[in-house]
């Protein structure tokens, strides 16, 4: 099983040469749009998953976890992300870690959605500049949950409430919050439940998450426009699991 997040800073072990950089986790730190789900998913699938490749870890660290709603916007964070980016690159170098050799060179990622923000174009030129990281959901994240459970093509209008009602209404996703419930509210279905994305260890099937990553290409295949605004539905969290926390399932 994969490590949760630690709190070790690449600053505070330094020297041990190529074998002891080598050995070194991987910090990547993370901004999301929202205060509860994103964080709460990352934690559950780092508990839970696989990681790709022997001896290689990742330390996680939510970089806004107090931030105000106004500093959760697309374009803010990714500025926000720069700037953080260029710190924890600074102190990767000063513990010899080497951007183009070393494996677990620090990665800063920006969680967000499309819902109704402007700046959405901006903010992936920005990061695609700056070196930042960018896992984008059309209409919302909600979209990614629900193809753990489903085959979901059809447009959402942009309303993301419109995704959360579709994954609120599959079946067993009430029961995730406990024997006997049948019905959640939309604020309670923003915690994350193992059950709602790990996969059974009695499942011999495709596992949830590949499923759901197998939806999402075929989804985002499907879009011919250079406009993300226009990328209803989408989503490729799927990049950020495997790319930034290194896991290959969970």
């Amino acid at each position: 099983m994969a490590r949760a997040r630690g709190g070790d800073d690449v600053s505070r072990r330094r020297g041990g040469g190529a074998k002891g950089r080598a050995g070194r986790a991987r910090q990547v730190y993370v901004y999301t749009e929202g205060e509860v789900t994103e964080p709460e998913y990352i934690d559950i699938i780092v508990r839970g998953g696989t990681w790709a490749e022997a001896g290689r870890t990742v330390q996680h660290h939510i970089a806004n976890p107090n931030a105000e709603g106004k500093h959760r916007k697309p374009l803010r964070m990714v500025q926000e992300a720069v700037r953080t980016l260029r710190k924890v690159e600074r102190e990767a170098k000063d513990a010899g870690l080497r951007r183009d050799k070393d494996w677990n060179w620090p990665q800063v990622w920006v969680l967000f959605d499309r819902d109704d923000h402007q700046g959405i174009p901006e903010a992936l030129r920005l990061a695609e500049k700056e070196g930042v990281r960018v896992s984008y959901s059309h209409p919302c994240f909600e979209l990614w949950r629900l193809l753990h459970y489903t085959n979901y093509t059809a447009t959402f209008g942009g309303v993301a409430g419109a995704a959360t009602g579709k994954l609120r209404s599959r079946p067993g996703f009430a029961a995730t919050y406990g024997r006997g419930v049948r019905t959640v509210t939309e604020q309670q279905s923003k915690h994350v439940r193992e059950g709602q994305v790990l996969t059974p260890a009695e499942d011999t099937g495709l596992s949830r998450y590949k499923t759901a990553r197998k939806y999402a290409q075929k989804i985002n295949d499907g879009h011919s426009t250079t406009n993300p605004n226009a990328w209803d539905p989408y989503t490729d969290v799927w990049r950020f699991v495997e790319d930034g926390l290194l896991l290959s399932g969970y």
